[in-house]
Formats: structure tokens, C-alpha cells, sequence
């Protein structure tokens, strides 16, 4: 097939979506192909409003960077990771929509032992049982600290 600009070679097929239903077939050589491409480039950037146009040269050439580290967001975003702990105050407007989107939240609350006792009655209980435990080892009472004992258990598992 021969290119539809100069009739050497075609080795780029291109199909341009002109409009729903309506398509245009190119078929370019390398260097015509080339050409076309930065053409089709400066006409998107020409239809850019001057502020938009700052907006994407900005997020090209002025990516924030980490001053401890080096690293910048679009890296991070990359791989995943971060460089160092000062990251997340550099990137702090970036990561705060990423964090909630995948957590729920901004803020690490954390988890709570399985065995806390779930209100004060029970952990005063505890406490005092201990106590009773501890004098009756002292007492050489062992039937009463097994006693004890399973009791302090049985308020740990609930």
C-alpha cells in the first residue's frame, strides 16, 4: 500500500473518528506520518485556552518534587511507593483524595485488641479479680485462684 502523501511505502495505518459514524482512513510513511502527528499535536495546543495551556505545561515542567528525596508525584504514581516520610506533606493535596478514595478516611485510627474489655465494669472487674488472684497464690488458696483464674478468662473471651 503507498503512502497518501508522497506514494512511497505505507507503514502506519491511521483511522481518524471525524464524527459518529463517519471515518477517515490514512495511510503514511514513516516521515509523512511523523509530520502529520506534530501537526494533529500543535493544532490540539492551539485550540488550548492561554490558561489551560499554562495549566498542562505546568503539570509537565513544574512537577513538585521531594527536597529530601528527589521524588516526584508522577513517580510515586508509577510505582507506588514513596521516597521518604517528608513525602507525605510534600504531596499532602495530591495523596489526600488517593488515601480516601482507597481507605475511607484521611486519618489512621487503628485497631482495637480483640480482647479489650468492651466497658470500664468489665475492667474494674478485672483488676479486682486480679488482685483476688494474687492474694490467694499468696494464701496458697489454689482451688479459689482457679477459680479466679477461669473467671478472668471467661471475661477476657467475651
Amino acid at each position: 500500500m503507498q503512502c497518501n502523501k508522497c506514494h512511497n511505502a505505507a507503514t502506519l495505518h491511521i483511522t481518524e473518528v471525524i464524527a459518529e459514524g463517519q471515518f477517515e482512513e490514512l495511510h503514511l510513511c514513516e516521515q509523512c506520518a511523523h509530520k502529520y502527528l506534530y501537526e494533529t499535536q500543535q493544532k490540539a495546543v492551539g485550540k488550548l485556552s492561554p490558561e489551560q495551556l499554562r495549566e498542562s505545561e505546568e503539570g509537565l515542567f513544574n512537577q513538585q518534587e521531594c527536597p529530601s528525596c528527589g521524588l516526584k508525584f508522577v513517580e510515586f504514581r508509577n510505582s507506588g511507593r514513596l521516597g521518604c516520610p517528608n513525602d507525605y506533606q510534600v504531596f499532602r493535596e495530591e495523596l489526600l483524595p488517593l488515601l480516601e478514595n482507597i481507605h475511607g478516611e484521611t486519618r489512621h485510627s487503628g485497631k482495637t485488641p480483640r480482647r479489650l474489655p468492651q466497658n470500664l465494669q468489665t475492667q474494674s472487674e478485672l483488676m479486682q479479680l486480679r488482685g483476688r488472684l494474687k492474694q490467694a497464690v499468696t494464701k496458697e488458696d489454689y482451688e479459689e485462684a482457679a477459680r479466679i483464674r477461669d473467671r478472668i478468662k471467661q471475661l477476657e473471651e467475651s
